[in-house]
């Protein structure tokens, strides 16, 4: 249980460093593949905000990416409960406000890691 605990951690926090790299580094490019529904030309208008978010989404993984660290299963628990559930939030609030699809890929996953943290508890 706990390597499918990691393995999972580790799926959500690569995506995020992905979000990470797109924000903050490719929005123009790779967050116009990804964002279809916002129109093209708001992209250049919007690439400082992007970056801030990128930025927030790398502190989401450096979160995830702590709790490795952590050898007290108790501490790794709730480091990973916390960033996990900061995930959860920020994926459900990408699904009400910009599209239903954030939900499935951001919030699902770390969903699934708060149900398996709070088993293997």
């Amino acid at each position: 249980m706990d390597i499918l605990i990691k393995i999972i951690i580790a799926i959500v926090a690569v995506l995020h460093l992905y979000f990470l790299y797109f924000e903050m580094f490719a929005w123009e490019t790779t967050g116009r593949k990804v964002f279809k529904t916002i129109p093209k030309e708001l992209f250049g208008q919007t690439k400082v905000m992007a970056a801030n978010q990128g930025l927030y989404n790398g502190f989401l993984a450096a979160g995830l990416i702590w709790s490795f660290f952590i050898t007290d299963p108790q501490w790794f628990s709730n480091i990973a409960l916390f960033f996990l559930g900061c995930v959860t939030i920020a994926g459900i609030y990408g699904a009400l406000s910009l599209s239903k699809k954030i939900f499935f890929v951001q919030a699902v996953p770390a969903l699934i890691g708060i149900v398996l943290v709070l088993i293997n508890r």
